[in-house]
């Protein structure tokens, strides 16, 4: 299974930093995510979260400059209000690089 981002930055006893970066078309691959974490957008397009049976859970435009933390309950992610599975995969279906720091509280 993939990491949680394109590469890992720093990790310590507190936390892993990562870097993300994703081209048009691009994803993730199905990861799990164990840990809360927030990221920061330094490059933003649209994000479509899709969950391990491949079934899209619906797009997500982030903004360049804008931060986001994502609370772990159990299995889950809760994001603004909105849950979605902690094993998962995001694809680029914007036109343009998404890029970000993302910060793994252990």
């Amino acid at each position: 299974m993939p990491d949680v981002a394109s590469k890992k930055l720093f990790e310590n006893e507190k936390v892993i930093v990562w870097e993300m970066s994703l081209e048009p078309g691009e994803s993730t691959g199905v990861h799990t995510h164990k840990h809360e974490y927030f990221f920061h957008v330094l490059e933003g397009s649209v994000l479509d979260t899709i969950d391990a049976d491949g079934n899209s859970l619906g797009e997500l435009e982030f903004p360049s400059g804008s931060t986001h933390y994502l609370a772990l309950d159990g299995d889950e992610l809760i994001f603004s209000g909105i849950r979605v599975p902690a094993t998962h995969d995001a694809k680029n279906v914007g036109p343009n690089r998404y890029r970000e720091i993302l910060v793994e509280l252990k």
